[in-house]
């Protein structure tokens, strides 16, 4: 019983961690991220499918700018990328059947697909201009991202567990990218892509650590 109380502790940290900001660039980061939430909770209060659609759409796009820049990058600069550009390709694509799987389950409104175009459109170019300027930066407003999204998913999964939102089967999507079970429902595919999430507000926390402490450039 200890052992599992344990381990329930260790889940709990893991999912609330939360980098503190240490100077003006990690405020700033910070700031942007709570006022991309104040907006999202506005508009979509507990229609977390919903919400995930259109988030998703906007979580899709850092990785690949950073992927794209790092790559151009290290061309220049006629040196290792260190591991960067696969993973941020990875992440961007990770994000992307995200969006995928909510689509299937949200089934979004001609309204939520304008959203989602608009989003990512505003997104794109302000991310990428961000990340040419100031990369660290722009992994940290990701890192904050990812918190974020890991507190959002933490609540869905409270709202699936209380009975407030319906625990549909999963989609066919979900199940052949997480290799879930054939009778695998909403809530195991919040539990796989919550912990994605998590792993991505890791790396990019990492990312801007390493650009802080000059590990890379």
């Amino acid at each position: 019983m200890k052992h599992d109380t344990d381990m329930a502790l260790s889940a709990d940290a893991y999912i609330t961690q939360h980098h503190e900001p240490v100077d003006w660039r990690d405020r700033t980061a910070l700031r942007v991220v709570k006022f991309m939430r104040f907006f999202a909770d506005k508009f979509f209060a507990q229609r977390y499918g919903h919400r995930a659609v259109v988030l998703e759409t906007v979580a899709a796009v850092p990785g690949m700018v950073g992927g794209l820049l790092q790559h151009l990058k290290a061309l220049r600069h006629i040196r290792d990328d260190q591991g960067w550009i696969k993973e941020l390709i990875e992440e961007a694509d990770n994000e992307r059947m995200h969006l995928m799987t909510f689509v299937e389950i949200a089934q979004p409104s001609r309204l939520e697909r304008f959203l989602i175009a608009a989003a990512q459109l505003v997104f794109y170019n302000l991310y990428f201009f961000l990340y040419l300027l100031a990369p660290r930066i722009a992994h940290r407003v990701v890192g904050y991202l990812e918190e974020e999204a890991v507190i959002s998913y933490t609540h869905y999964l409270e709202q699936i567990d209380a009975g407030h939102a319906e625990n549909v089967p999963a989609p066919q999507i979900a199940k052949d990218y997480w290799k879930l079970d054939d009778d695998a429902r909403l809530r195991e595919v919040v539990i796989v892509i919550r912990d994605d999430e998590a792993r991505h507000r890791d790396a990019n926390h990492g990312f801007a650590d390493q650009i802080k402490n000059g590990e890379h450039a």
